[in-house]
């Protein structure tokens, strides 16, 4: 079984998106691993089965990490997400831009490092985006996407899933309309084909069912 992080390279990205996917309380089948990494089935299907033999995950009615992969998992995600943090609070740059160059430093960044960025930021809690950070201890409060929420009402933006985050052009259309965690966001009303108006900063924005259902706001 591989024992460093560069020999487990070549899962790094399942082990994250499995961990992300999680994260949504849905279930880790194929086919949804196959969506979010933009691949093929049957390239999902020779991967899982890989990291069932290495002893990363064990496949059922659906994939868990066990506990080998969920330490990488958690590394991973840990590196990633502090990356984006220090990108945008140390270095300034909008939180739109960060989740790309992240993927590049949670390759990179040793032990050592990483020890160095908590200090720097002083012990975050979460990404640029609202996602915890792996080992910061953070409590998430209640939530719920903006597709839960009643016309009329408003709540505190807590959270852009990482899916959402795979899209660079929606990535964008978010930054520049004003949905930063703890903007308010108020439900105007849906129409009848799964369009939702929101009121984000008095300014008011369309979104459609897909980023809906992945903007979460406080419970």
């Amino acid at each position: 079984m591989p024992r460093t992080l560069a020999e487990y390279g070549r899962y790094r990205e399942y082990a994250e998106a499995i961990w992300e996917i999680e994260e949504l309380d849905i279930p880790v089948i194929q086919a949804r691993i196959a969506d979010w990494l933009g691949v093929s089935r049957a390239s999902v299907s020779e991967m899982v089965h890989r990291m069932q033999e290495d002893g990363l995950v064990t496949i059922g009615d659906d994939i868990r990490l066990t506990d080998d992969g969920r330490h990488l998992a958690a590394v991973i995600v840990r590196r990633h997400r502090l990356a984006e943090r220090f990108l945008t609070d140390i270095l300034k740059l909008p939180w739109d831009k960060v989740h790309a160059e992240a993927e590049v430093w949670e390759t990179t960044i040793s032990d050592q490092v990483e020890e160095a960025m908590w200090a720097a930021l002083e012990d975050p809690q979460t990404c640029p985006h609202g996602n915890p950070i792996p080992g910061a201890g953070y409590r998430p409060p209640k939530m719920k996407p903006i597709s839960a929420m009643s016309p009329g009402e408003t709540r505190p933006l807590e959270r852009i899933s990482e899916e959402l985050e795979l899209d660079d052009e929606m990535l964008g259309f978010l930054y520049s309309s004003g949905f930063h965690p703890k903007a308010d966001i108020e439900l105007v009303g849906r129409d009848p084909k799964g369009a939702y108006t929101v009121s984000v900063g008095g300014k008011r924005v369309g979104v459609g069912e897909f980023a809906a259902d992945r903007l979460f706001v406080a419970a």
